[in-house]
């Protein structure tokens, strides 16, 4: 079967990545605009500040468990994200849900890259260019010949910095996380001074009565968990550069600590607005726009909203589609053609579209891939822990041998396949009466669609078992040179 050197499995004498640089990949992660943005959408729907902590907190917790297990072939095999699927989906129906993932990175890319751009537009631009014709919104596009072009510019320097390297990503990680940090305490700060105090920050109640919040606390949770599930599948792209279990495992058990920490600044900050302002403002670029400042605070707050945004855009968003498309053709592809591509597929994504509100981004966005992560992440936990007991053949990942034990029916796992749209099918409804095509639905499809994460993973679970119980593991051999000793 055809490779690249991009997805050859890393030999265990190469993996150096500590427990430390995995924590610090996280919190690189974790600060950055669109996990603030999530707060403040909790306090715009009607929540508590501490019921939106609760909420972050739990659904981080929640997708830890997938994070860390999907980590585990990572770092014992060596292999990235677009191999493992190979052993659940077929050697050629892996491109299938690799791709699938990748599109909703796409979509990620986007909703980063737009943040970037209007920071530059927001903070940077003069007034007098502001209120010039070039910044009146275009009816079919649904924003100004300036606001795309400040997207495309961020887009450029992003891609340029891919060309580059990775190692450029690396340098860059230092300095992003302290910057935007400086710029969320002084946020905080002057909410605090501003508001008169933490207890007036914290003082703007739940606009929900107790029957009506549960009916935004499950969806919002399944957005929450949904937040980072898009990494739980491809974290192996990540951990098959870890020396061992205990590493990977120990660098991502603060990963919700660290996410609540960070929640509860915006969270604060977003519930003060609503005292200053008499309205909830959960977007920081739109807040520090409205607050205005000297020109060297601007450049300040940019900077660190761009840095953030780029060591969070790239790592996250661009390596699972760069790494699917060299799966998927690896003579056409390299790493950063792969992620060229991804960076200019964003675009029509139109995410500018996607967090005009905080009822689009939550219930239409965040929501609606779980509908598809979900079964994916419970057909392969299934098939690694269940079905081979975490013995993978990792010669046989490689191979397009029709006698290989990955091969199943063409190179295609019907198994998975049935599963996954098994799964898939009942979210639909549910979905089109979220976004508006479906004036009417059944309140158990609002329910199953609500609950996504949760009806998917189990459901796809249980069918992918119940279809693959037979299966020999006759063929299944382990080349021990790519695998180390299980970690007790």
């Amino acid at each position: 079967m055809a490779g690249s050197d991009d997805l050859e499995p890393i030999p265990p004498a190469n993996r150096t990545l500590s427990w430390y640089d995995i924590t610090s990949l996280w919190i690189s992660m974790l600060v950055c605009i669109p996990s603030y943005y999530t707060a403040g959408s909790l306090v715009d729907l009607g929540m508590s500040w501490w019921q939106g902590i609760v909420t972050i907190v739990a659904g981080n917790t929640i997708i830890l468990i997938p994070l860390i297990l999907n980590a585990h072939p990572g770092t014992r095999y060596g292999i990235p994200f677009p191999v493992h699927l190979r052993s659940a989906f077929g050697v050629r129906g892996a491109h299938v849900p690799s791709l699938l993932r990748s599109l909703v990175a796409c979509g990620w890319c986007g909703i980063e890259t737009w943040i970037g751009g209007q920071a530059i537009f927001l903070l940077l631009l003069p007034s007098s260019l502001k209120q010039s014709w070039f910044a009146q919104p275009l009816a079919w596009l649904g924003i100004s010949v300036l606001e795309f072009s400040c997207f495309l510019l961020f887009l450029f320097i992003q891609l340029a910095i891919i060309w580059k390297g990775m190692d450029t990503i690396q340098v860059i990680e230092k300095y992003s996380a302290p910057v935007l940090i400086l710029v969320i305490l002084w946020l905080f700060s002057w909410a605090y001074i501003k508001a008169g105090g933490l207890g007036e920050m914290l003082s703007t109640p739940s606009r929900l009565d107790p029957t009506h919040f549960w009916y935004v606390f499950f969806p919002s949770l399944t957005a929450c968990i949904n937040n980072w599930s898009g990494l739980s599948l491809n974290i192996s792209d990540f951990t098959r550069f870890v020396r061992s279990q205990p590493d990977q495992i120990f660098g991502q058990l603060s990963m919700p600590l660290f996410q609540g920490l960070y929640a509860f600044t915006g969270l604060a900050i977003a519930s003060s607005t609503a005292v200053i302002y008499g309205r909830v403002i959960s977007n920081p670029v739109e807040l520090l726009s409205v607050i205005g400042g000297s020109a060297l605070t601007k450049v300040i707050a940019t900077l660190g909203i761009a840095l953030t945004t780029v060591t969070t855009n790239i790592p996250a968003n661009m390596v699972a589609p760069a790494n699917a498309l060299v799966s998927l053709s690896p003579s056409s592809f390299s790493f950063s053609r792969g992620a060229f591509l991804a960076g200019v597929l964003s675009i029509g994504f139109q995410p500018w579209r996607i967090i005009q509100s905080s009822e689009n981004f939550i219930y239409t966005w965040l929501v609606s891939y779980s509908t598809i992560f979900a079964p994916i992440t419970g057909i392969l936990l299934t098939d690694y822990y269940i079905v081979n007991n975490k013995v993978l053949d990792v010669n046989a990942l490689y191979s397009a041998d029709p006698d290989g034990p990955y091969y199943y029916l063409g190179g295609y796992n019907v198994a998975a396949f049935v599963a996954l749209i098994v799964t898939v099918v009942p979210t639909v409804p549910g979905f089109l009466h979220k976004i508006g095509i479906l004036a009417e639905v059944s309140e158990a499809f609002v329910a199953i669609y609500d609950n996504a994460w949760f009806f998917g993973i189990f459901l796809a679970s249980t069918i992918y078992w119940l279809l693959t119980r037979g299966r020999g593991k006759s063929k299944v051999r382990v080349d021990p040179s790519m695998s180390e000793p299980l970690v007790s």
